[in-house]
């Protein structure tokens, strides 16, 4: 049985390292015909609409546009494109761009500095006055090392108010109203809130980071931090206390922990729930895809039937009117590229197309990034459809501004609350054996810096 095992282990590093050969991001590979090839690593959800005219407006106009630069892309998703990062970082050979988080998931690309510092690029092309002063802070490592596309609202409502009509109801302003629609839904046939509970990360990104911040109070992830607070505190417990109570109370079904993120969106648009808890780049797997000239939420639906808000005040909560906020997805480019070569001339030309106004707008446009980190956009001009004006505005929604977990703290110490928020879903673990797991991570964490 040893020698099996060893055997498929030798097998599985084998595999990866064969992958591995698609990074080669330290050479300067200027070909004798001038070309440049550049390996990237793209994320992309190809259920979401207009992911297919990503391809076309995005990359295919790149090339076009550059036809002495080679794009090798390799397109990949949620857990698997965050495996294949860490892969390639464990082995020193990250892409030459690779899409990446300020933060949370891409944090070792970050504080192994795998990725250049943008700031001196972008002073040098007079791009800084472009950009939110907020999208380009120093992110996870201490530096600029991911370009960002937008500010991300991590944890939205989407309202049914349809079928919340159907059942006599509105939408609850707060937790009490919230739990008295649940037999009136279930009597219907309803869920109340939909997520998608499978995915470990979704939980704690996209309703838990504001519930702890609603519990927590302002600046409650400093003070553990810097010691001065720890997660084992009642506020923390009282966090993870109400999550025990969604279930309980039946806000959220246990059915929800095997619904995978894929799942969620076809559920939301087929009227299954009242409510669906994600965050605000979600609005763009609702509306029409340009290839297709379909929508899985019609635009005269959008309007009639939806609506966002967030979460109702929770009692006992030291703040509400919140939702999570971080600044959004982006790119970085490879540290192994030799400063001043003809890869990171290429490499920034890539980045700086992907961080255009042009490609910007589009994102916009096609509900790819709701709120740029570009100041320039005139969305006004541009046609949106009605949940793309909502999530546009949802600013006005919320008074507060809470963090997103994975955002502040190490994978170390997230992972664990994301296991530990799904088996309180269960009832594998209470709040306070959670709280427990989650500070001995942070200690352990702390002690290895």
């Amino acid at each position: 049985m040893k020698l099996m095992k060893k055997a498929l282990v030798v097998a599985f590093f084998a595999i990866l390292a064969s992958g591995l050969a698609f990074a080669g991001g330290s050479k300067d590979s200027k070909a004798a015909d001038g070309k440049v090839t550049l390996k990237v690593l793209n994320y992309l959800d190809m259920t979401s609409a207009n992911s297919a005219d990503e391809i076309t407006s995005v990359w295919d106009a790149f090339s076009a546009a550059n036809p002495d630069i080679i794009v090798e892309r390799e397109d990949l998703f949620n857990d698997p494109f965050h495996q294949k990062t860490e892969a390639y970082a464990a082995a020193g050979q990250v892409p030459d761009v690779v899409y990446c988080w300020p933060s949370g998931r891409s944090t070792t690309l970050h504080t192994k500095h795998l990725l250049k510092d943008i700031t001196p690029f972008l002073e040098k092309d007079g791009m800084v006055s472009s950009f939110n002063p907020n999208a380009l802070a120093p992110q996870v490592g201490g530096y600029l090392a991911e370009l960002p596309m937008g500010l991300t609202q991590t944890s939205v409502i989407y309202v049914n108010k349809a079928v919340l009509k159907e059942c006599g109801l509105t939408p609850a302003k707060t937790y009490e109203e919230l739990k008295a629609q649940v037999p009136v839904l279930k009597a219907k046939g309803y869920d109340t809130m939909l997520m998608a509970n499978a995915d470990t990360w979704v939980m704690q990104s996209c309703l838990f980071s504001d519930i702890a911040g609603r519990f927590g109070g302002e600046g409650w992830s400093d003070k553990i931090l810097n010691g001065q607070a720890k997660f084992t505190d009642a506020s923390f417990v009282n966090a993870l206390a109400f999550v025990k109570t969604l279930y309980a109370d039946g806000v959220l079904s246990k059915n929800t922990l095997a619904t995978t993120y894929g799942d969620v969106v076809g559920q939301f648009a087929a009227y299954k729930g009242a409510y669906l808890i994600d965050g605000d780049w979600r609005t763009g797997a609702f509306i029409t895809d340009k290839s297709t000239g379909q929508a899985l939420i019609p635009p005269a639906k959008q309007s009639s039937d939806i609506s966002m808000m967030v979460f109702p005040a929770i009692p006992g909560a030291k703040l509400n009117d919140s939702t999570s906020v971080i600044v959004g997805t982006g790119w970085g480019m490879s540290s192994a590229i030799p400063a001043g070569s003809a890869k990171e001339v290429a490499a920034w030309k890539l980045m700086k197309f992907l961080a255009s106004k042009e490609i910007a707008t589009w994102r916009v446009s096609t509900g790819a990034t709701p709120t740029p980190a570009r100041t320039d956009i005139d969305t006004a001009a541009i046609k949106l459809e009605p949940m793309q004006q909502m999530i546009g505005a949802f600013g006005k929604q919320y008074k507060n501004s809470t963090v997103v977990i994975d955002g502040v703290f190490a994978g170390p110490v997230y992972e664990p609350l994301n296991s530990g928020l799904q088996e309180i879903g269960l009832g594998s673990k209470t709040p306070e054996q959670v709280a427990a797991a989650v500070q001995k991570a942070f200690e352990e964490w702390k002690a290895a810096q």
